[in-house]
């Protein structure tokens, strides 16, 4: 990004009122796959876009506020997709929201691809942290279904939960 853009987002100061916060979040927004766990940073400023919540930025919006900026100046270095290589997805998995990584390995180092996350929808929340993890690791596969489909060799999926494993060896699958 450019450094004349980068001081600009340094420069903004906190929003006072909705219409100041939503200009930030869509700004913010439109980079949300360079930066890792977007919705983890933004839930607290997004609590304040619910209908009839009264808006008033407590410390933890505002700190929220501060990181989020701050991860623009952190620019990650996101390599480029190469179909012949170990290709790996990692998922992690919050009470509010997902997140997951695309990387691959190259000269024996991990090296990201792409970052994604998103909110957990109101009745997701309700999800048993089972379901929660294998919703994670679906909704990654999804994402990136079509770096998935051009590999050439199999893929890893890794997550912080060793429930996953269950859905996979279970022999008789009900519907």
């Amino acid at each position: 990004m450019d450094q004349a853009k980068v001081q600009q987002i340094l420069n903004w100061p906190p929003p006072r009122n909705i219409k100041a916060l939503q200009s930030f979040l869509g700004f913010s927004n439109f980079y949300r796959r360079f930066i890792k766990n977007y919705s983890k940073k933004i839930s607290s400023l997004t609590s304040f876009l619910k209908k009839y919540s009264h808006f008033h930025l407590n410390e933890e919006a505002l700190r929220q506020f501060h990181q989020l900026k701050d991860a623009f100046t952190i620019s990650p270095i996101l390599s480029h997709f190469d179909p012949s290589l170990p290709t790996i997805v990692e998922t992690d998995e919050s009470d509010y929201a997902l997140g997951a990584v695309l990387s691959q390995i190259s000269d024996s180092e991990n090296s990201p691809i792409a970052f994604d996350s998103r909110m957990l929808l109101p009745s997701e929340l309700n999800y048993e942290i089972h379901d929660n993890k294998l919703l994670g690791i679906v909704w990654a596969l999804k994402r990136w279904r079509a770096f998935l489909l051009s590999l050439s060799s199999s893929f890893e999926v890794l997550t912080d939960h060793s429930s996953p494993q269950y859905f996979m060896s279970s022999k008789i699958l009900t519907c």
